[in-house]
């Protein structure tokens, strides 16, 4: 009886983890089919000069200089490439650091994260999964829950609010 129950048990843990593994691999291949890919001329024509410099060849806004730095409203922060959801006003907070920063994504699956190795150093970049524009970094040195800090550019991001 003893053993009947376990190879039950390891059958169901089996149909489990099988069934969250395939509805995972669903996810992302629902990701991959809404991927944006154009030239480098069409995003030249839709981007705004510093919105193209910074999504698209990796650039940097000044700290204390953009837009949506010392934003308080309540609303979503969207991908100024595709209109993405990324961000929610619940999860931005003050850094210090110059820049909006928040401390998770709306959804996991809407921000990708690449290494970064320019600039001599080793980082983590921020990039938006749908159209691979490039939003940021993030770093280990943010509040509770998460203890991440998504550092963001505010010219890679357009508001929508509540």
């Amino acid at each position: 009886m003893k053993s009947k129950i376990k190879i039950q048990l390891s059958t169901l843990i089996f149909v489990l983890i099988y069934t969250l593994s395939f509805s995972q691999q669903t996810s992302n291949q629902k990701n991959m089919e809404k991927k944006i890919t154009k030239s480098d001329e069409q995003w030249k024509k839709e981007l705004s000069e510093q919105e193209y410099q910074i999504l698209r060849k990796k650039q940097t806004e000044r700290a204390f200089t953009g837009e949506f730095w010392d934003h308080h409203e309540k609303g979503v922060y969207i991908c100024a490439g595709c209109q993405s959801e990324l961000f929610s006003s619940e999860t931005k907070y003050e850094s210090g650091s110059g820049w909006p920063s928040f401390y998770d994504a709306i959804n996991q699956s809407n921000v990708s994260i690449k290494k970064d190795v320019s600039l001599g150093m080793v980082r983590e970049e921020l990039v938006c999964s749908k159209c691979q524009g490039h939003l940021g970094h993030i770093f280990t040195d943010g509040p509770k829950p998460t203890g991440l800090r998504y550092c963001v550019n505010s010219a890679s991001l357009d508001f929508k609010k509540l």
